[in-house]
């Protein structure tokens, strides 16, 4: 199986999106820090992920949800849970 994925940033607040062969292996490398485009926006939670049955098809559904349209999508499909948070770091503060 072949992995797109969505992180979320609990720093800066902003998504993060890959994709890989390896999701647990991926994900411990960007908490890490051996990911250098998201070693300064750690700690990374795994908010989203599809499965595709093979790399090429891993790797255009992450092109599109990295396009406006694939962004909202993502913000559409995560609107209830991402309320959830909004709502509890409003509550922290």
């Amino acid at each position: 199986m072949k992995y797109s994925y969505v992180l979320l940033s609990d720093r800066d607040g902003k998504f993060y999106i890959g994709s890989t062969g390896d999701l647990r292996e991926r994900l411990q490398q960007h908490n890490k820090g051996q990911v250098r485009s998201t070693a300064y926006r750690r700690p990374l939670r795994l908010i989203y992920y599809e499965s595709c049955l093979c790399a090429a098809d891993a790797r255009l559904r992450e092109r599109y949800l990295k396009t406006g349209r694939g962004g909202r999508y993502l913000k559409q499909r995560l609107a209830s849970w991402l309320t959830g948070i909004r709502n509890n770091k409003l509550e922290r503060h």
